[in-house]
């Protein structure tokens, strides 16, 4: 089609450029020679157009066919472009699930070995409360074997002996000197004084039956955490002393480690009574107990009763943080508790 066109086209041309052909023509009569002229001239120029023509058919088929490479081109850059953003989202995703088993397999190593040592601790504490328990029946025993032949009493004596005076800080006006008088005097006696039970605890060693080496003994238990070997020390240098305000503290202490809450009020109570006058050389003694007892009443959702306990001790040491922050939380639970109450 395109060739006839541009033939059509060039014949029109030759038409219409005759009457030039008939002026070159003018110089010869030669008809002959004219119309060879003509004919060849038209030639030239059919093969002129042709070429042309051919020219631009194999120009518009490479234009063609570089529009179709570069379209190609571009779809497969493409295509390459998402399957690389998929390949990478792949990778990611797998990363991160691997990243996530690895956690979950160390934290359930993790609770794996924290369930071991739990359980480690649990049989720990089983057998010292069976050592404990067989030491006791064993004491119990030979208490019973030897009840019939204990030693005659051996003479009284009196010894004399002075305490070294203690000089408390607050000015004489400020003080409180028959307070403080009384709680050295009560201090002097709680260490010299020895219960009814201690006598018979004649089997133990020396150091077994020193309250001080007994509380020691609790205090680096309770710290490790083995509060039952703790709460049988403290309770073996309570039955030797009963005038030791610590023992009575640190054993609430375990009781409440223990959730036995009614014995931690129980025996916070009684350091407390112990502790008494209150005077400003006990005030750090009686701090502890104090916030034990307020801490086991609250446990027990008695937290009117431990307000009063957590306001005594803020009244003890008032620039406490913590204490404060604690004191205010309950004082929240209360006022909440009243107005769902209300409501």
């Amino acid at each position: 089609m395109v060739r006839r066109s541009n033939l059509s086209f060039a014949l029109k041309i030759v038409f219409f450029l005759k009457p030039d052909l008939k002026n070159l023509t003018c110089a010869s009569d030669d008809k002959e020679a004219m119309k060879e002229i003509r004919e060849r001239a038209q030639q030239q120029f059919l093969q002129k157009v042709c070429a042309e023509s051919r020219e631009k058919a194999e120009k518009q088929h490479a234009d063609k066919k570089y529009a179709l490479q570069t379209m190609i081109q571009l779809e497969k850059e493409v295509k390459d472009r998402i399957q690389k953003m998929k390949d990478a989202e792949r990778e990611k995703t797998s990363a991160e699930l691997e990243a996530l088993q690895q956690r979950q397999e160390a934290q359930e190593k993790d609770q794996h070995d924290i369930n071991d040592q739990i359980q480690e601790r649990a049989e720990d504490q089983k057998s010292r409360f069976k050592v404990f328990t067989k030491f006791r029946e064993a004491c119990n025993n030979l208490k019973k074997k030897k009840a019939a032949k204990l030693p005659p009493e051996r003479p009284r004596g009196n010894i004399r002996f002075a305490f070294t005076p203690r000089a408390f800080p607050t000015a004489l006006r400020e003080s409180q000197m028959a307070e403080e008088e009384e709680w050295l005097r009560a201090q002097a006696e709680a260490r010299g004084a020895a219960s009814a039970d201690a006598l018979e605890l004649t089997d133990l060693t020396k150091e077994e039956r020193n309250p001080d080496w007994l509380k020691d003994k609790g205090d680096k238990c309770f710290r490790v955490g083995d509060y039952m070997g703790a709460l049988n020390a403290y309770s073996l240098a309570i039955r030797i002393n009963k005038k030791i305000p610590a023992l009575f503290s640190n054993r609430a202490a375990c009781h409440l480690m223990l959730k036995n809450l009614h014995k931690a009020i129980q025996d916070a109570s009684e350091a407390l009574e112990l502790l008494t006058p209150a005077v400003a050389a006990n005030a750090t003694a009686r701090l502890r107990p104090t916030v034990r007892r307020g801490t086991a009443f609250c446990l027990l959702q008695l937290y009117e009763e431990g307000l009063q306990d957590y306001e005594a001790a803020l009244k003890i040491d008032p620039h406490n943080q913590a204490l404060q922050a604690d004191t205010q939380s309950i004082r929240d639970v209360i006022q909440t508790s009243s107005a769902r109450q209300l409501h």
